[in-house]
């Protein structure tokens, strides 16, 4: 991963910025651990962090069904225990938390009411493989991933586009483990990690809405590959890699131009989100069930 000039990513060790209370977690087998982390017991698995408006930090266990609350003070709460297995968030601009949950497919938790409901179930009558991980874009559409269990022997996940209005649009259908994804602010590029390929994909999004000329942008490597991602303030793509306990920066090349660190031994770090108003990302790590910070330099 050294760049065109030579130089090596710049390293910037994380820290522990507040891991899930003892009292919250669950030491018992679930479903989700025996299909996904066969021989373990999970007592929880963090994912998805998305800010609100307020400060407040959003996280999952997709084990146990769970979304929890993290407020300015760091205090934990559970807002929410489903029969699902929800994984990403989003805000969206009314305030509401949208979820991909494997089991229920897109739904929308309102924190003001503690309501949930499923906006999107399937697709023309049919299941969803296995919803993983969204982002709304400037204008308020939604794309999303479909990855169920697929990767390089099954390459047919698929990235879905949700407008406003309840159209839905089948932007790929041949990506191997599709996972985090990102849409930069100008709205012409989408990006999509796909973990079981080891890769970043790129591709322009052309005016009538569609995707052409889709590149990978970075391969990368180890037993497990990149989960999600952001874009940060100065448009620098943030890739969260499961296996190798960092998250990469990339610039607009794809060189790798930082790697933070996780400071927790076999590390599992499965999310980012952008701090809003800092150069600051926090990132989940699964396996303590910790959420992490690391100072990004300024470009």
């Amino acid at each position: 991963m050294w760049n065109l000039d030579g130089t090596p990513p710049v390293r910037v060790n994380a820290t522990v910025l507040t891991r899930l209370p003892d009292a919250m977690r669950r030491p018992q087998r679930s479903s989700w651990a025996d299909a996904n982390r066969p021989g373990h017991v999970a007592d929880s698995f963090l994912e998805g962090p998305c800010f609100d408006a307020q400060g407040n930090l959003y996280v999952t266990d997709i084990p146990h069904g769970r979304l929890f609350r993290i407020t300015p003070d760091l205090q934990w709460h559970c807002v929410l225990e489903s029969d699902g297995w929800p994984n990403g968030l989003a805000m969206h601009a009314d305030g509401s938390v949208w979820i991909t949950d494997y089991r229920h497919g897109i739904q929308r938790f309102d924190p003001a009411s503690g309501r949930l409901d499923t906006v999107l179930g399937h697709r023309n009558s049919e299941s969803f493989k296995g919803v993983n991980d969204l982002v709304f874009d400037a204008q308020g559409r939604l794309y999303f991933t479909d990855q169920g269990q697929t990767g390089l022997h099954d390459p047919t996940g698929r990235v879905y586009r949700w407008q406003p209005d309840g159209r839905l649009d089948l932007l790929m259908s041949n990506a191997p483990s599709p996972n985090g994804l990102a849409v930069s602010a100008d709205m012409k590029v989408l990006y999509v990690a796909l973990t079981r390929a080891n890769q970043v994909w790129r591709a322009p999004l052309l005016a009538d809405g569609s995707i052409s000329k889709m590149v990978a942008l970075q391969t990368f490597f180890g037993p497990s590959g990149p989960d999600g991602m952001a874009l940060d303030r100065h448009g620098r793509l943030l890739v969260a890699h499961a296996s190798l306990g960092c998250v990469f920066v990339l610039n607009a090349l794809g060189e790798v131009t930082h790697r933070l660190c996780s400071p927790v031994p076999n590390s599992s770090v499965t999310n980012v989100a952008c701090w809003p108003g800092r150069d600051a990302v926090v990132i989940t790590e699964s396996a303590s069930g910790s959420v992490l910070v690391a100072e990004l330099p300024a470009p």
